[in-house]
Order: C-alpha cells, then sequence, then structure tokens
C-alpha cells in the first residue's frame, strides 16, 4: 500500500554490556539452544557484527552449534572404527596405529582442539621417530577419522591438509634368485622348506599356507586350490575366513619338479584326514608367526639374506620369474590372487589352460637355472 513504511528487520540476537564495560552477545540457535559468543566484545557494533556473521552462517545452512566438536578424539576414533564393519585384521592394523602413533599425541583432546598446525607438528615428530611408510598409513587414518567427524557435522573443517602426506613411497622391495630360495628352503630344515618353495614359486601369501589343507592338494593336475587364508593377529590369534582379496580364491598350478616336493611332505608332515593341515609344527601345533618367525630369522641370516628381507618378499621372486616367462598381466594376477575392480574386467578370462602352461614355463626356467655351472653343487631337481 502506497505510503506504508517499510518494516525495520528484526535484529538477530541480543547483545549487554557488563560491568566489566565490555559487550556481550547471545543467540538462540537452530538447536534451539541459547549460544553465548565465546569472546566478549569492545563496543555494541562489534558485538552486533559478531552476530550478523553468525546469522549469515544460519541462512546459509552452514552452521554449527559451537560445543558440536568437544568430542573426545579416543572415543570417536574407536567408535570409528567399531562402526565400519571391518576385517579383523584391518582392526588389528588401525588399533596398532592408533595406540603407537595417534592415541599419544590426540587421544586427550577434543575433536575441535585438533589444529592444521598441531597436526603438522605431530607428523614432523613422527618422521623423526619411525618410517615414512608407518607415518603415511597413520596420517592416512587420522584424516579419514576426522573427515567423518567433518560429515557429522562435528567439525567445519579437515585439519589434515598436508599435501601428499598420506602417500606411501617404500624402498623397493628385495627380490631373492632362484638359488637363493633353495638356499632358504634347505636352511628351514624339512618341516618348513616346502612353506618357502610355495612362497616363491605359487607366489601364496603366508595367511593361505597356514589355511592349506590335505583336500586342497591336487596331486594329478600337480595343483592347489585356495579357498581360505587364516591371517594371525598381533595378539597371538588366528581369523579363518575369505582371502585378501576377491580373486584370492583360486586354483594355482604348481610346477613340475614341486611334485616331488608336494608328496615328501604329504608323507611325512602334514595332518593325517583329508582336512589335515599341510603345515602344523613339530608338536601338532598349528603354524604359528612366532615360532616360525625366528626359525625364518635364523636361516635368512645363515645364507646371507638382508635384515629387511621377509617370507612375503619370496612372492616378488614368483611373480618376476612368471613375468619373465612371457605372460600376460591377466595371468599374473589370477596366480597371485590379485584384485581389483578395474583389474577384474581384465584377467576374469584367464584359463586353467593358460595357467598349467604358466606353471611349466616356471619349471623350464628353474631347471634351466639350476643347471648352470655356478649352481649350489650336488642340487639336483627329481623328475
Amino acid at each position: 500500500m502506497a505510503g506504508r513504511k517499510p518494516q525495520r528487520r528484526r535484529e538477530f540476537g541480543t547483545t549487554r554490556k557488563l560491568p566489566s564495560g565490555r559487550w556481550q552477545a547471545r543467540y538462540i540457535g537452530p538447536d534451539g539452544q541459547r549460544h553465548t559468543a565465546p569472546e566478549t566484545f569492545e563496543t555494541k557494533s562489534d558485538a552486533q557484527d559478531w552476530l550478523n556473521l553468525v546469522r549469515a552462517d544460519i541462512e546459509r545452512d552452514v552452521w554449527r552449534a559451537p560445543d558440536a566438536g568437544a568430542v573426545n578424539f579416543e572415543k570417536h576414533a574407536l567408535r570409528w572404527v567399531e562402526e565400519r564393519g571391518l576385517a579383523p585384521t584391518t582392526v588389528d592394523r588401525y588399533d596398532g596405529l592408533l595406540r603407537l602413533h595417534i592415541l599419544p599425541t590426540f587421544g586427550g583432546r577434543n575433536l575441535d582442539a585438533i589444529t592444521p598446525p598441531s597436526v603438522r607438528t605431530w607428523r614432523a615428530e613422527r618422521l623423526k621417530a619411525t618410517g615414512a611408510t608407518t607415518v603415511a598409513k597413520s596420517y592416512r587414518l587420522l584424516k579419514a577419522i576426522l573427515q567423518t567427524a567433518v560429515d557429522d557435522e562435528l567439525l567445519r573443517n579437515n585439519p589434515c591438509r598436508i599435501k601428499g602426506a598420506g602417500r606411501e613411497e617404500a624402498d623397493e622391495r628385495p627380490t631373492a634368485t632362484i638359488e637363493q630360495v633353495f638356499d632358504l628352503a634347505d636352511a628351514m630344515g624339512p618341516r618348513w622348506r616346502l612353506m618357502v618353495l610355495l612362497g616363491a614359486f605359487a607366489s601364496l601369501r603366508p595367511e593361505e599356507l597356514a589355511e592349506l589343507r590335505r583336500h586342497s592338494v591336487d596331486l594329478d593336475e600337480c595343483s592347489l586350490r585356495v579357498t581360505l587364508a587364516s591371517p594371525e593377529l598381533t595378539n597371538g590369534r588366528r581369523v579363518t575366513g575369505d582371502p585378501k582379496t576377491r580373486a584370492g580364491k583360486r586354483t594355482v598350478y604348481l610346477p613340475d619338479f614341486l611334485l616331488p616336493e608336494l608328496r615328501r611332505h604329504l608323507q611325512w608332515f602334514a595332518e593325517k584326514g583329508p582336512d589335515g593341515l599341510l603345515f602344523v609344527g613339530e608338536k601338532g601345533a598349528p603354524f604359528r608367526r612366532s615360532t616360525f618367525g625366528r626359525k625364518w630369522r635364523k636361516a635368512r641370516t645363515k645364507v646371507g639374506m638382508p635384515e629387511n628381507f621377509r617370507f612375503y618378499d619370496l612372492r616378488h621372486t614368483g611373480n618376476t620369474l612368471a613375468a619373465d616367462t612371457g605372460a600376460k598381466l591377466k595371468d599374473l594376477m589370477v596366480r597371485a590372487g590379485q584384485s581389483s575392480e578395474r583389474a577384474q574386467l581384465i584377467y576374469q578370462h584367464s584359463t586353467a589352460k593358460h595357467q598349467r602352461k604358466l606353471a611349466q614355463r616356471i619349471d623350464l626356467e628353474v631347471r634351466q637355472q639350476l643347471r648352470k655351472p655356478d649352481a649350489v653343487p650336488g642340487r639336483t631337481t627329481e623328475a
């Protein structure tokens, strides 16, 4: 209607002058609670400017309760792990990273007390104390946990902002030669000899070897069927379940030189019965990482392998040897039990025929290597 004065916009919040002479600002938030500015202001105008900024955040739907981040980081982190439905081995790994590298610094803080400078300081200190790979894994975990806090509106921004800090650049792992593999197998003794050979020439993971049973073996085809894995947690408990990847369930065709090794092991060391474990200790107990580890370190020293050479590194020998035979990528990935969404489409058509040929090529290469003049004296392969 003509002549009507425009209504004055109602001021947001309230201000009041304190006995100290400074000004306080308060407002009712979207949560229905009264909130007070975390600081006082020199003038009423300054207090009102602060209220206008809060109002703008509310109108842009980016407002967050001032005390939303007053949540203990350790409680939030432990709940984060629990709610993820992770595999026991992943939980075990995250527990170690939290306990050893993250909680000692951030465990007693609230989420909103973790700032970009504190994250930078923590990372720099960790790099001085431990390896870069471990720090990268710890940083990725911290960043993921805090990102969930952002998603849950407990934090406005993620304080983990160091570019490239979560990227691992691990040193190239050592690769054993064929001769070194046999030397290690000899040094480990008859009971564990086949485990070393299968770790290398069948590219089997330790947790896959631990769950192999008599019914996994096909002597006619000279192959092993991998269906389960039993990784050992840091507390010594074994968790039996699916292999590490979707491609982990597979038939691994063995080079023929392993057939007499396999027969001998079944006759002398494997548990009795079709479900008997292939690898058990001297007293009949299942394979244990601690006991095997002591034998492995002694054998490694005896044959002159570097201290950072792990049993898992035997897979590099097998994978490298298979690649040197001219095998296609899809065949190599099937053999090693490697999987990814993209790779699944690439190698899913690898057939048993291809895998059998691959094993035969490995057999030929190993036999040729062992016939060289500089091969270990007296070592022969059985037909």
